[in-house]
């Protein structure tokens, strides 16, 4: 076998190693928790084990789907809302710094305020219907998305955006072939942590006023005592947010040019 072979081989059995990393991991949490809860002496009530939440979901799967739809919509709704703004907002407080002294205090303000706390004036202002989720996940992305991009715009380095100029670039071209590839993996890695934010919100949303989505789905059933129902809910939440994830994610490989890892 020739060096390269060797290589090949090496490089073919970690990517199979790290592709199997997560599902594996997964698996032997599933097989304790389905074995432990049991053993345990903890019933259904308490903690229903893995069989019995999938078993929930495929028996009420359009019930579940149903809210589903609900939660996602506003989740994606909300996200789209705060990436477009929060992009723009991050342009401004790049290009002016009046803005950047102006805004910046007030959006650190914004983020620390509770959530929850905010939900319930959100609802004396907006109603029971989509707007105050579509708020709440709007607002949890919006933070991330702007100091994100604000990052990746300022990483560039300026001898880079010097040289542009000196071959006769405007500021447009230097922005669209220099500064935006330059900031594209920071503003992707915003988007990310936004988009699981958002799924939050949304659900915070849920809980507070609301007569559909998961969130409400999960309310429901714990005020029933209905533990499994309310498990299943959760983890179709916790899917959500890992299906929108990962779309982002291949989103930012066709989009962002992949450099190898400083590891």
């Amino acid at each position: 076998m020739t060096i390269q072979q060797q290589r090949r081989k090496r490089h073919l059995v970690r990517a199979v190693t790290e592709t199997a990393a997560a599902p594996v991991l997964a698996l032997l949490i599933l097989a304790v928790w389905e074995i432990g809860a049991p053993l345990a002496g903890l019933s259904s009530f308490i903690l229903p084990t893995p069989t019995q939440i999938l078993g929930r979901i495929v028996r009420d799967h359009e019930l579940i789907a149903t809210h589903a739809g609900v939660t996602l919509f506003e989740t994606v709704a909300g996200f789209a809302i705060a990436a477009v703004t929060g992009v723009g907002t991050a342009l401004m407080i790049f290009y002016s710094r009046l803005f950047e002294r102006a805004i910046y205090p007030l959006l650190v303000a914004l983020q620390t305020i509770p959530k929850v706390a905010l939900a319930l004036l959100l609802v004396l202002y907006l109603g029971y219907g989509y707007a105050p989720k579509l708020f709440l996940s709007f607002l949890l992305a919006f933070f991330p998305v702007v100091i994100a991009t604000v990052v990746g715009l300022n990483s560039l380095d300026k001898t880079m955006v010097s040289l542009v100029r000196s071959m006769g670039a405007n500021e447009w071209q230097t922005f669209v072939k220099v500064r935006l590839p330059a900031a594209l993996p920071s503003l992707f890695g915003g988007l990310k942590v936004g988009i699981s934010l958002s799924v939050i919100g949304a659900v915070i949303g849920e809980y507070v006023a609301a007569e559909k989505g998961l969130g409400y789905l999960q309310l429901q059933a714990s005020s029933q005592f209905d533990t499994t129902l309310s498990f299943a809910a959760m983890i179709v939440i916790a899917a959500l947010g890992v299906v929108t994830f990962w779309s982002l994610e291949a989103l930012e490989k066709r989009a962002v040019f992949q450099r190898e890892a400083a590891r």
